[in-house]
């Protein structure tokens, strides 16, 4: 019953005044000018507005203070449709063509609905608390990771010796009212160790020092710079190596392997340097040479697997129990 066509109506009791034309509402004519429908709209609010009413009857038609605050309401209604321009042409195409009553019920609902507020400013409050909360996130990560860091042998008694040999652990004992308590010292000292596994260790991977280029904000503002970067590298990358037949350099041989991995750049940075020596010397940059080595790590992967005891626990398990069936053993 919705989608049938109704009659048309001029004017209806949603849409804007309702049965009444705006423009008489306010006493002016179509063309009256911003500056006309202001000076009558101040000269009705200050007969009709309840604040100035005082029992006289409204306008000579009687009914009081309730019919003095409807008279405003109208007036009001109207002065908003006519003062804006968009509104006022919106309307004066209703006045025109009262046939199209879904264009205009549309039109008139559609900006009451509208948002107050920017869309763009709200893109950037949005765009501005995600990047906080993404650099103070990543501190975190780095902090707990220095901290794990710390516990690990190997990293703490390389860390102490540096310190030692540096002559921060080795201080004359305090005396007197400078000298602090036992816990204090143990505090410090625990500060300089990790100071220097900060300084000494490069953490890569998901729990490396972050830096503020890489938030969210700045990515989105430096995005035309990234664009434009890796075109001209795209650029180079076909002159050089397909055009020209160049042999391939070390960082592009990387770039290559890392391709095929499906890896990320800081995965990528994450692996040991050794690694990365094994991948170059297996030349793994020729497609070839990388399908063996899969191969290779697959069937390593799958003998360690075979291996492991936990792993045979479950093939176990799968053979005999099963993943639907029912068991009363305790273990």
């Amino acid at each position: 019953a919705a989608l049938l066509p109704r009659p048309a109506r001029g004017l209806t009791d949603r849409l804007y005044c309702g049965r009444q034309v705006c423009y008489e509402v306010l006493g002016v004519s179509r063309q009256a000018s911003k500056a006309e429908i202001a000076r009558a709209y101040r000269q009705l609010a200050r007969q009709y507005h309840p604040d100035r009413y005082r029992g006289e009857p409204a306008g000579g038609e009687g009914g009081g203070a309730q019919a003095a605050h409807e008279k405003f309401l109208l007036i009001a209604a109207a002065y908003e449709t006519l003062k804006d321009e968009e509104t006022r042409k919106d309307y004066d195409y209703m006045l025109d063509h009262p046939e199209e009553y879904y264009r205009h019920y549309y039109h008139y609902y559609s900006r009451r609905l509208a948002p107050k507020v920017d869309v763009t400013i709200v893109i950037l409050v949005t765009v501005c608390a995600i990047s906080v909360f993404q650099f103070f996130s990543w501190w975190n990560s780095y902090n707990e990771a220095i901290n794990y860091l710390a516990s690990v042998p190997k990293y703490r008694i390389q860390a102490t010796e540096i310190a030692r040999q540096q002559g921060l652990l080795n201080k004359t004992k305090e005396k007197g009212k400078n000298r602090r308590s036992k816990e204090e010292i143990r505090e410090e000292e625990e500060e300089i160790i990790k100071d220097i596994i900060k300084n000494k260790i490069d953490i890569k991977g998901g729990y490396q020092k972050p830096k503020i280029y890489d938030i969210l904000l700045f990515q989105i503002l430096l995005a035309p710079f990234y664009w434009c970067k890796y075109i001209v590298w795209y650029c180079w990358w076909i002159y050089c190596f397909t055009i020209k037949g160049q042999e391939y350099g070390v960082a592009e041989k990387l770039y290559i392997i890392r391709r095929y991995m499906k890896m990320s750049q800081s995965q990528f940075d994450s692996l040991e340097d050794h690694q990365k020596e094994t991948f170059l010397e297996r030349q793994l940059w020729i497609r070839e040479n990388y399908e063996v080595y899969k191969r290779e790590q697959e069937e390593e992967l799958k003998k360690k697997m075979a291996m492991d005891p936990r792993w045979k626990r479950y093939r176990r398990w799968m053979k005999n129990e099963g993943p639907g069936r029912l068991t009363f053993i305790d273990d």
